[in-house]
């Protein structure tokens, strides 16, 4: 119980800097380091094929995308003026709101946790025969739209590239007087 609850604090701890680091770079690092704490959850559940695919595909390739992606738009440091900042403000207390409620939840409605034989029949040992047959009887729509959102995203970001460097272009013709 312990191993669980070090593991969940570091996992918060890690989402919270994916969301508040302003460095993109930053937030995608502490978003691998959220993903290495998931795959050794699995681990200390016994579900070795699950923490395997976790950094492999998770922490492995889809951050690299991520990290492409990021170079690939080379966002860069400037900050934007703040519209409205009063929404910051709003948005910290709806946070803290919904974090003290999910706490009062918790604590006021304690529930035992399952017993090890059905943790270990819904897990169903994390091997793969079971992931893939679950991931492509029950879940197959799921997966397709997950492939179908990566593709929207790299096409995405590849003419948000290409319109900025043509914007560029242009903007060094009109400089140089050409």
């Amino acid at each position: 119980m312990l191993t669980f609850v070090v593991l969940s604090v570091l996992m918060i701890v890690g989402a919270v800097g994916v969301i508040t680091l302003k460095q993109p770079v930053h937030a995608a690092l502490s978003l691998v380091a959220t993903l290495l704490t998931l795959a050794v959850t699995y681990v200390t559940l016994q579900a070795h094929f699950l923490a395997a695919i976790q950094v492999i595909v998770y922490a492995g390739a889809i951050m690299v995308l991520f990290l492409f992606v990021i170079m690939l738009l080379n966002i860069q440091g400037d900050q934007p003026q703040p519209h409205f900042r009063w929404m910051q403000i709003v948005a910290y207390l709806t946070a803290l709101l919904a974090a003290g409620a999910i706490a009062a939840t918790a604590f006021l409605s304690p529930r035992e946790l399952p017993n090890a034989e059905l943790m270990s029949e819904a897990l169903a040992g994390g091997g793969a025969a079971a992931i893939g047959e679950a991931l492509f009887n029950d879940f197959v729509l799921a997966f397709q739209l997950v492939g179908v959102l990566l593709l929207t995203g790299i096409i995405g970001a590849v003419s948000l590239v290409q319109r900025k460097a043509t914007q560029t272009a242009k903007d060094e013709r009109e400089l140089s007087g050409v």
